[in-house]
């Protein structure tokens, strides 16, 4: 039971921190040796949880692939269902401290202006958009947990439930036993005082039949001595 307080107390705990409000604030990023405007969000957890997140929330939108020098670039993305071929959109995250920052941007020389200006429109609103779906996958994760949890605490509950049932059988029965044993030992008791009054009235029988036999035996004996002096 330790265990589960502990475990409910970190939940608690750890879904107090998500409960927060995603701010879009933004901010340069290097891109291939060029400072880039972009957008940022600063969110609570794991670096590689964000990245493999942001990574699947970008895969939506456009062909992801890692290179070597840049996280993460989408080339070929599509907004309302219009296909930009020419420019590509870069995503980094940085960690510092506890804050992990996803940022999102372009290079405004790789796209039309008119274009360059609708995206980043786009791309501020999806700091946004991933933010809040980070924070609130993080927060299912933990609903998950913590019904993980209830259905653990359910089934220990039922095991004791069932567990208290059996023994309280047990001691029922014990009881009857006890009340069984007990009659049985007043049986016990009863049938030893009636065997020690048969013992003594077989042993006084035992005692008056052996005067019996003296007597018979002494009637034998003067019987005889008496045919003895008959001549």
């Amino acid at each position: 039971m330790i265990k589960f307080r502990f475990f409910i107390a970190l939940i608690l705990l750890a879904g107090t921190s998500l409960a927060q409000t995603v701010k879009v604030k933004t901010q340069q990023q290097r891109v291939k040796g060029e400072n880039v405007d972009g957008f940022a969000v600063d969110l609570e957890g794991k670096r590689a949880d964000v990245a493999a997140s942001l990574a699947k929330y970008l895969k939506e939108i456009g062909k992801a692939k890692f290179l070597s020098s840049d996280p993460l670039v989408i080339t070929d993305p599509v907004f309302n269902g219009t296909v930009y071929p020419k420019g590509s959109i870069y995503a980094f995250t940085n960690e510092s401290g506890n804050v992990v920052t996803a940022w999102l941007g372009i290079k405004p020389t790789e796209w039309e202006t008119k274009e360059a200006n609708f995206i980043n429109k786009q791309l501020e609103r999806m700091a946004n958009e991933f933010g809040v779906r980070f924070y609130r996958e993080k927060m299912q994760a933990l609903i998950d947990e913590t019904e993980q949890a209830g259905l653990a605490v359910e089934k220990q509950a039922l095991r004791f439930m069932n567990q208290g049932k059996d023994l309280a059988t047990k001691l029922t029965n014990n009881g009857l036993e006890r009340i069984k044993l007990e009659k049985a030992l007043e049986t016990n008791k009863f049938e030893s005082e009636v065997l020690k009054v048969k013992i003594d009235n077989n042993k006084k029988a035992q005692d008056s039949i052996a005067n019996v036999a003296v007597q018979i035996n002494k009637v034998k004996q003067s019987q005889i001595e008496k045919l003895r002096k008959i001549n």
